[in-house]
């Protein structure tokens, strides 16, 4: 009795000695862990910046398709009408109106790179105009570094990526071709990879949320540009600005990058027509008009038709964007948004991967669905 006494006080000790040696070798695991996890996000970055030129032209076709499945739901849910016919007219209008934005960029687009120098020359008399409104210290301020900018190289670096992307426009149009006509296969073709079935179900959950919440951004965003930008484009046509078009067309773009892209679309067209005009009546309508309703726009209407659909970090959206813009350069900051809700999604479903996605959420709530999940799977 004596000895079992004392050998269950031993134990403790034995205990705590242990401790101390298993300590080193928990230390080597997690650093461990954290190197292998060090080593596969730059692996995964370096092909990202490698493979740009084939994974851009696949993710914007994957964005169409989902844009014209958005299209061709809606037409479904007014009209009625049979799914290969819904489906043909969402190819038709989206293929048609990007068509359309490629036409304009590609031949408005290069007059105003062979006029650029024209405008820079006349800068400086522009400055002078807005000294009264504005003040000799601010006009210097404006004069001193905005001078400095090479106008020729932002106008070759936007022109490059439209550039691109107008090439790049048959090979997109191909890949959607083939996603619409594999849409209902690829499904079925999970189940088969997946082998079990709840795996394959699980997959095909993950794969639903996606779509659906890629669906609500693209077609929603794309709404309210091109309501930006027809309003944006009946202003400039009224005061006679040059290569209005192009100005609509950019604006109708970078509404879909976060945060600056609808301050650069006020900022370009304000400049040229403080180039344009002799008078500053046409920039500050520009300023006011197309600032204020980007204002509206961005803070009422984008959040009330968005709701909770992106319930993503502010933070998160400009890392993002940063990151995004810096791997695929200015396509990237047009596809961070979506890009970065397609991976907090995956997340989401992903137990161990789950509290990363709750710190890149707004508010820490990532759905129902997704709690549901993962409490199976636990």
């Amino acid at each position: 009795m004596f000895s079992n006494t004392h050998q269950r006080q031993a134990d403790p000790g034995q205990l705590m000695t242990s401790d101390p040696e298993n300590s080193p070798s928990r230390a080597r695991l997690q650093l461990g862990v954290l190197r292998d996890v060090v080593i596969v996000a730059t692996l995964v970055v370096l092909g990202l910046y490698a493979g740009a030129n084939f994974l851009v032209p696949l993710t914007m076709a994957l964005l169409i398709n989902v844009l014209i499945l958005a299209l061709s739901d809606r037409v479904i849910a007014v009209t009625r009408v049979p799914i290969w016919i819904a489906n043909l007219a969402g190819v038709t209008v989206v293929l048609a109106g990007l068509f359309m934005i490629m036409y304009i960029l590609g031949s408005q687009a290069t007059q105003f790179a062979r006029s650029i120098n024209t405008y820079e020359s006349q800068f400086d008399g522009a400055v002078h105009r807005i000294t009264g409104l504005v003040g000799n210290d601010v006009t210097t301020f404006i004069r001193d570094n905005l001078v400095s900018i090479d106008m020729s190289y932002v106008a070759r670096l936007l022109l490059g990526s439209a550039t691109s992307l107008l090439n790049q426009f048959f090979l997109i149009s191909l890949y959607v071709a083939f996603l619409m006509a594999e849409r209902l296969a690829f499904r079925k073709k999970i189940q088969i990879a997946a082998g079990n079935p709840q795996l394959g179900a699980d997959l095909a959950s993950v794969l639903d949320a996606i779509s659906y919440s890629l669906q609500r951004y693209v077609g929603v965003k794309t709404l309210i540009s091109l309501i930006t930008a027809l309003i944006s484009y009946s202003i400039f046509k009224a005061l006679g600005l040059e290569y209005a078009e192009t100005w609509a067309v950019l604006t109708f773009a970078l509404n879909f990058i976060p945060s600056i892209g609808s301050i650069i679309a006020v900022i370009f067209p304000s400049m040229i027509a403080l180039v344009q005009f002799e008078t500053i009546g046409p920039f500050l309508v520009i300023v006011l008009g197309c600032g204020t309703l980007q204002f509206v726009i961005g803070n009422f209407l984008d959040p009330a038709m968005l709701g909770r659909s992106l319930n993503m970090s502010t933070f998160l959206v400009i890392l993002a964007l940063t990151f995004w813009t810096t791997v695929w350069g200015l396509i990237g900051a047009f596809l961070s948004v979506p890009l970065t809700v397609c991976i907090l999604i995956i997340f989401s479903h992903i137990p161990a991967l789950r509290p990363v996605a709750v710190l890149m959420s707004l508010d820490g709530q990532l759905g129902d669905d997704s709690h549901a999940r993962v409490d199976d799977k636990q």
